[in-house]
């Protein structure tokens, strides 16, 4: 716990003092009872329980002012909150890859079921897009609170050839800001093969932007879903620095074989494998995480993850009206007791 205020917590070595008036008090309190004929006739008449009863308001009393002075010290503690996420893209492979059976009943049957749970667990003003990529990356769903159209999106897709995981990365920011001019077009036909830098691809969709910190932009988050490597399109780690440099995170999640497989298509054949290198270097480079779901239920398990994650967050907070809760409480039940057994407040 930090304070906003530590020099405040110096007043707490007044308790002490306190406390020392307080015995005091009653030392002379005390004095005063010997007047009576008989020590033992006050005690017999006070009995055990009113001498423990006398010293609970004052003790709640004492508590009450460690409270407020804390308090006054503003403290600071990482408490978990209310996410003010506002929109997630889901950028889920459409490609061909997808129709592997080693995820049951296959890839992109689980994907598109784990998506939909993961729709239903979000909150319902949390707005959710859907962006579909294989050769291309295209808007499936702009983002939106309706459920019943982003299921119907996801049932929708189609598979096709080629993995553009760079393209997915760009549409889906694109699709965030809509007004910031972010296009494909903008990273040079040549990014489209092999990829480019982006302080030249990008140069267009850059201009009069400062960059921010990564994963600092806390109303949007972009989920990638992919089986495979890139094969076309924009390079995605260009891609994830574009999205870094708005503070955007990137989560991606890869689904199937890490050592890959041979599937076959109407008398074609390739080769796929899960390029996780890139996907952890996305992640890493727009402050997010990396997941890895080599089953259904361990895809189900990811998106549970990732609907925690996204729907609330840690954040430092100041917790001063905790404390200063905390001690008008104990002041008022210091009161109510002093008041129920002695009639007066002490």
């Amino acid at each position: 716990m930090n304070f906003l205020w530590p020099q405040f917590l110096w007043l707490l070595l007044a308790l002490p003092l306190l406390v020392l008036l307080y015995l005091w008090l009653l030392r002379r309190k005390k004095k005063l009872a010997l007047r009576y004929a008989s020590l033992s006739i006050v005690r017999e008449a006070m009995g055990a329980s009113q001498t423990i009863r006398r010293h609970i308001p004052p003790f709640l009393f004492m508590l009450a002012l460690a409270a407020m002075l804390v308090a006054a010290a503003r403290p600071m503690a990482v408490v978990v909150l209310p996410s003010n996420q506002q929109t997630i893209i889901l950028a889920m492979d459409v490609s061909g890859s997808m129709r592997a059976a080693d995820v049951q009943p296959n890839r992109l049957v689980a994907a598109q079921e784990a998506a939909k749970s993961f729709i239903k667990e979000l909150p319902r003003t949390v707005k959710v897009g859907i962006v579909a990529f294989a050769g291309s990356a295209q808007v499936a769903q702009l983002p939106t609170t309706n459920r019943e159209d982003l299921v119907t999106a996801i049932d929708s897709f189609q598979l096709q050839r080629a993995t553009a995981t760079g393209n997915a990365i760009v549409v889906s920011l694109a699709t965030l800001f809509p007004e910031a001019g972010i296009d494909i077009s903008d990273f040079g036909p040549q990014s489209r093969e092999r990829g480019t830098p982006i302080d030249r691809a990008g140069k267009q969709a850059n201009k009069e932007f400062t960059p921010v910190a990564p994963g600092s932009y806390t109303s949007a988050a972009i989920i990638m879903l992919t089986d495979g490597q890139r094969t076309t399109g924009v390079d995605p780690l260009d891609a994830a620095k574009v999205a870094a440099d708005r503070g955007v995170r990137v989560y991606t999640v890869g689904i199937g074989t890490v050592d890959g497989e041979t599937i076959g298509f109407e008398g074609w054949s390739m080769r796929v494998r899960l390029d996780e290198e890139t996907l952890k270097a996305i992640a890493n480079k727009t402050n997010a995480e990396y997941f890895y779901a080599g089953t259904a239920t361990d895809l189900k398990k990811v998106y549970s993850s990732l609907s925690s994650r996204l729907t609330v967050e840690k954040k430092e907070t100041e917790i001063s009206a905790l404390f200063a809760m905390a001690a008008a409480g104990l002041a008022l039940l210091s009161a109510g007791l002093s008041l129920l057994w002695f009639n007066r407040i002490l």
